[in-house]
């Protein structure tokens, strides 16, 4: 199945979206990962310039440099650790969950959120910091802690 339908699948129905992808072994997870983080680099782009273009103290080329390193390189390994966290947090619950489930549920819910990602990149490019950005701040977060709890939800045993 292709990216985008899985992504409006993560958005109906999360919890078998992410049992659908438990089955395909840590290779995909990391896939996920790196494309969602790779989705959100690219979705700071507008915000970059537009800063770029403020202050041009500091170069487009050297903002987009230090966002790569940060978002593709260092984001992966901090989703990783938080993922250990949530299964540790989610097992004094009582919610049994593995590690690799955590993660999948984790990196799923952040590559369904990347349209979302990428309208608030938009939104801070054009509009700058105001009222509105952070509106769509607050529906990205809301969306991206009901697609994570939904999806912990299914991944449960």
């Amino acid at each position: 199945m292709g990216l985008v339908p899985d992504i409006l699948r993560g958005w109906r129905d999360p919890a078998g979206l992410v049992q659908a992808k438990l089955g395909q072994g840590e290779g995909a997870a990391v896939a996920a990962v790196m494309g969602a983080s790779f989705l959100l680099f690219v979705a700071q782009w507008p915000r970059l310039a537009r800063e770029a273009h403020l202050a041009p103290e500091i170069p487009l080329e050297a903002r987009l440099g230090a966002a790569l390193l940060g978002l593709v390189f260092v984001l992966p390994l901090v989703l990783y650790g938080l993922a250990a966290l949530s299964q540790i947090v989610l097992r004094g619950f009582g919610m049994r969950i593995s590690g690799y489930a955590a993660r999948v549920a984790l990196f799923w819910a952040f590559l369904c959120l990347t349209p979302l990602l990428l309208l608030h990149g938009l939104a801070v490019g054009f509009l700058g910091h105001g009222l509105q950005v952070s509106v769509v701040g607050a529906v990205v977060l809301g969306g991206f802690f009901y697609l994570w709890a939904r999806m912990l939800a299914g991944v449960r045993t």
